[in-house]
């Protein structure tokens, strides 16, 4: 054998040893490609439904905000009503109703200080207080209680 024979062998076995090697690459990424083409039909299976479940939740919550939305306007409305009205309430009625109790008040004064000179009272003097106890919806000035208890 000649040293181009052997040189020949050799690059002979060498592509042998490297083809195979590439068959055994090609093999295993054809199996991998296989897995991934299996997984992705998989997971499309399973996420149009998932997708279709979220689209009508979406739909769903949106129709509920849209009744929200309404609610709150009606409320915002029935509130300033609510305002107008009693601003009106308070405008016809407050001032009137205000000088009838002032004039009430001044009436009950001034009928409670009628009998005495000077217009003052001895339970209206400063720094004195009067006792009294109730009984049965009344006042019994504290003159007449001893009197009860003795």
């Amino acid at each position: 054998m000649s040293g181009g024979e052997v040189a020949g062998i050799l690059v002979a076995v060498f592509w042998a040893i490297l083809v195979s090697f590439l068959a055994v690459v090609l093999v295993r990424l054809a199996q991998v490609l296989k897995a991934t083409t299996k997984l992705v039909a998989d997971v499309t299976e399973q996420a149009v439904p998932l997708l279709a479940d979220a689209s009508t939740t979406v739909r769903s919550a949106r129709t509920q905000l849209d009744r929200v939305d309404a609610i709150a306007s009606d409320v915002q409305e029935v509130t300033s009503n609510a305002s107008a009205l009693s601003s009106t309430v308070a405008s016809t009625f407050g001032g009137p109703l205000v000088k009838v109790a002032a004039f009430g008040y001044g009436v009950r004064k001034a009928l409670g200080k009628g009998g005495s000179k000077g217009g003052a009272t001895p339970e209206d003097a400063p720094g004195k207080t009067s006792r009294r106890t109730v009984i049965v919806g009344r006042t019994v000035p504290a003159a007449r209680r001893r009197k009860q208890k003795g």
